[in-house]
């Protein structure tokens, strides 16, 4: 102990090291005994009522030692969404590896800011900077930030895409009364809507064009909703493609859209949150050329490529229209050449944040453990077994295929001859429901065409083709059960 330091000095470290490393391992142990069982037991478990309650207790003023704290993290770990489970379909949730493990206890012992500055953790990240470039065949003079998910990318993306349009006045002088609009299909995710809004140009000026049969963006629509705010006076700025449409999976016709926006001035901008991660997929790539040619993408880590919560992407072709929309380098925040304020420019100027954590370094270390190749065709596993879920589903006489089967994601329903749709409505309600509460699987339900899918996405790593045998019989078990409960045979 230095001579300068008492046992009654306050610190946040523990006072005995041994200690701590035991408790340490412990907690370790239990996490990787959670991760090696992810294909054992139900998918999801309800919180207990004590458990909740115990998490609304008084803050505490006297702590409880590490010891207490990390059992009652240890009893957490069985009470997520499931989504590490092989049978969770819900939304478009990744599943994690037990690598990133690894990953996030370095993470979390250098405590990394990724603000700025000339440190280790920045190489990482200009590292999969580099990477994502590469592997979107963007220009090396791109640029790229990452975040917390697709939501705050499209903001990045969209607030370049705004203030290059107004000459970057907006930074200092806002919007005003600029009657900016933008286009997207009716399929988009809502994060783009809600980064209308955010960015002061108002959610209706988000314009949601027509799909066709493929639930892709309808190119006539789309040019004459565009010739139609031209000759009001309106200024169109941006177009929004699709490469995975949340409901059905759809990907736009991604190559028109670039040409459109090209032709009419227009940013073009990629909603690729899941679907952009085909580009590794010999199944998918083909229908993906026009990511390529795209001003900005915003995509997610932590969806098909199993990255761990969060990891999400922003990549913009013009790096000075990038940095220009958020640089701002107060006095505290000067550069050097050298030492600690060196590595410029930095990551502050790409985005909205200064406090980041080290997110690059699980993204690296899943990449460079498993490869671009492993995890192409694992994405190719999860459109062959949503195809073969529809097929699945064809084949039988009590349910039906609500939409095409684009990539990884089969929309279907219990059908019965002698229910009207209301009721079919609800009785593909409560199937999803008795799947999740008997812990059998947990899909998720959309509307198609007003009818209520049982939606099934399938972005697992874990996922096997028996998984899917077994939620078609217990969809036809727990519907036929139903059906009988309401006096049908």
């Amino acid at each position: 102990m230095d001579a300068s330091q008492t046992p009654a000095d306050p610190s946040l470290d523990p006072g005995d090291w041994r200690e701590f490393r035991t408790l340490a391992h412990k907690m370790l142990d239990a996490a990787v005994d959670k991760m090696e069982a992810a294909r054992q037991g139900r998918v999801w478990n309800e919180v207990p009522p004590e458990m909740k309650q115990s998490l609304q207790a008084e803050l505490p003023i006297d702590g409880h030692g590490l010891a207490a704290t990390q059992q009652r993290i240890e009893a957490l770990l069985p009470y997520g969404i499931g989504n590490t489970h092989p049978r969770f379909f819900g939304w478009v949730h990744g599943s994690g590896t037990p690598g990133n493990l690894i990953a996030e206890i370095a993470v979390a012992a250098m405590n990394a800011n990724l603000g700025g500055r000339d440190h280790g953790a920045m190489y990482v990240e200009k590292q999969v900077v580099k990477w994502c470039r590469e592997l979107f065949e963007f220009p090396e003079t791109a640029s790229g930030l990452i975040v917390s998910g697709t939501s705050i990318a499209t903001v990045i993306a969209l607030k370049v895409a705004r203030d290059r349009c107004l000459d970057f006045t907006s930074r200092t002088e806002g919007v005003g009364g600029a009657p900016l609009v933008g286009y997207t299909s009716t399929q988009t995710h809502s994060c783009v809507a809600r980064a209308f809004d955010i960015l002061g140009l108002g959610a209706n000026a988000l314009r949601k064009i027509p799909v066709d049969e493929r639930f892709q963006i309808d190119m006539e629509a789309l040019k004459t909703a565009i010739a139609t705010d031209r000759t009001e006076g309106r200024t169109p700025f941006a177009v929004i493609g699709t490469a995975g449409a949340v409901n059905v999976g759809a990907i736009d016709d991604l190559e028109a859209i670039a040409d459109l926006a090209a032709q009419e001035g227009l940013w073009f901008h990629v909603d690729g949150a899941f679907g952009a991660s085909g580009v590794l997929s010999d199944r998918l790539r083909p229908r993906l050329t026009g990511l390529k040619r795209a001003d900005s993408l915003a995509f997610d880590f932590h969806k098909w490529l199993h990255v761990n919560y969060d990891a999400g992407f922003v990549l913009v072709r013009s790096e000075e229209a990038h940095r220009r929309t958020f640089s701002d380098r107060p006095d505290y925040l000067k550069g050097a050449d050298r030492g600690l304020a060196a590595g410029n420019p930095w990551p502050v100027e790409y985005g909205p944040e200064l406090s980041r954590g080290f997110r690059a370094l699980k993204i690296w270390a899943q990449l460079n453990e498993h490869g671009t190749d492993k995890l192409g065709r694992l994405i190719t596993r999860n459109c062959e077994q949503a195809a073969y879920l529809a097929e699945q589903v064809a084949a039988r006489p009590n349910m039906e295929v609500l939409a095409p089967v684009a990539m990884n994601i089969c929309c279907f329903r219990y059908a019965h001859p002698e229910l009207t749709s209301p009721e079919l409505n609800r009785l593909n309600e409560e199937i999803v429901i008795q799947l999740q509460l008997q812990g059998i699987a947990a899909p998720s339900t959309t509307i198609i065409h007003d009818n209520t899918a049982i939606r099934v996405n399938i972005t697992n790593h874990r996922t096997r083709f028996e998984d899917l045998d077994l939620l078609v019989r217990e969809v036809g078990r727990i519907g036929a059960t139903l059906a009988a409960e309401a006096g049908q045979s």
